[in-house]
């Protein structure tokens, strides 16, 4: 029995969209495959991203609390973030597959299997460091997919004839059995045999795709990279999937974008936190301090007396916001005081002096107490 989805994401049932966001987002960096190689993990990732594929749409979620698993069994999407063509920003994607409505007994599916068929929608997985991330910037990617057929144009004939009705269905693409039983005639309808459902049969096909109409192409991409995406995010570029079926439009690619840790650099929504480290003489009489940031080195005062995990905070060094890059989020540094566990006799001496000033007791693990004193 399939585990219930607010379990898997660790969410209660009232939980808003963007908790359900936050919780996914956590889940997916722990589970993704790049990054944890322990047994399951791949289909602990596959299940946190159907969990959230079905609770981040409202109407999904709706069905899924009426009537469980079942009522979502044939939903569709991919439980990412859209953000449009190429980089766009207002075209949200609702539901990357289409075709789920038809069935084999549905006439009308059947019939439309002779008209114009949308190709398939293709998927890349990108990976990007942690500032092409933030900053965004052109990608050149390589994907390989079908197009249609230059020698027959996509008819899968060979040039200079047409294909021709079939015969077994007159065109419909299916065929009818009826049969008699003592409890009265039963008919049933299914897919032509002889042209698999197109209504036309090619007699004499192209060489260059062997009457299929499209070729397998690999080609190379340039993408755009909008600033400040994340785990998740998915981009479209239209018309670079699958080529349709007689004369249909092009699918679309998605790519699915993931971002590799960084050494000194984590990231908190649109926030950037790291560590810095000072000496215990550099957080009591403060000094000036050279930090990392994405965007090169930055010069930061630490006041004087700077306590332990003090957190301080460059304003608009971190993310830039998606679909907004004029907007930037926070660099948040955590302050770590470095106690040394030897000193010199000479440091030692002068300590210890410090500490008479105090009225400190010193002598066997003296330093130690003084040192913790002086920062709580």
């Amino acid at each position: 029995m399939a585990r219930d989805y607010y379990e898997i994401l660790g969410v209660s049932r009232d939980t808003d969209k963007e908790e359900i966001k936050q919780a996914y987002r956590r889940l997916a960096r722990k589970y993704h495959p790049d990054v944890n190689k322990e047994p399951g993990a791949e289909d602990r990732f596959k299940e946190i991203n159907r969990a959230y594929e079905v609770l981040s749409e409202p109407e999904t979620r709706a069905r899924y609390d009426r009537f469980g698993p079942e009522g979502v069994s044939g939903a569709a999407g991919s439980g990412f973030q859209d953000v449009g063509d190429m980089g766009g920003f207002a075209d949200i994607f609702e539901s990357i597959f289409s075709g789920f409505a038809g069935g084999m007994g549905n006439p009308t599916q059947q019939r439309r299997r002779s008209g114009p068929a949308r190709g398939d929608d293709l998927r890349l997985d990108l990976k990007l460091d942690f500032r092409e991330a933030v900053f965004g910037g052109e990608k050149e990617i390589r994907i390989s997919h079908l197009e249609n057929c230059e020698v027959c144009s996509g008819s899968g004939a060979k040039p200079g004839t047409r294909p021709r009705t079939c015969s077994t269905c007159t065109g419909s693409g299916q065929v009818r059995r009826v049969t008699r039983t003592p409890f009265g005639s039963f008919t049933q309808v299914s897919t032509c045999p002889t042209c698999n459902g197109t209504g036309m049969v090619i007699e004499d096909k192209c060489d260059a795709c062997d009457g299929k109409g499209a070729n397998q192409v690999t080609k190379k991409l340039k993408i755009t990279i909008p600033a400040g995406v994340d785990n998740g995010t998915r981009l479209r570029i239209s018309s670079e999937g699958d080529a349709g079926q007689r004369s249909g439009p092009p699918g679309d690619l998605y790519v699915y974008l993931f971002v590799n840790e960084d050494e000194e650099f984590q990231r908190d929504g649109i926030n950037i936190l790291s560590e810095i480290k000072l000496s215990y003489l550099q957080a009591i009489l403060g000094c000036r301090l050279e930090v990392d940031t994405v965007d090169g080195p930055v010069e930061l005062i630490i006041p004087a007396g700077t306590q332990p995990n003090t957190v301080m905070k460059l304003e608009n060094r971190g993310v830039p916001r998606l679909g907004n890059p004029v907007s930037r989020g926070d660099h948040m540094l955590t302050v770590l005081i470095d106690i040394p566990n030897k000193v010199t006799p000479e440091e030692r001496e002068l300590l210890e002096k410090l500490a008479k000033i105090k009225g400190d007791r010193t002598g066997k693990g003296g330093l130690e107490g003084f040192l913790g004193n002086l920062f709580k």
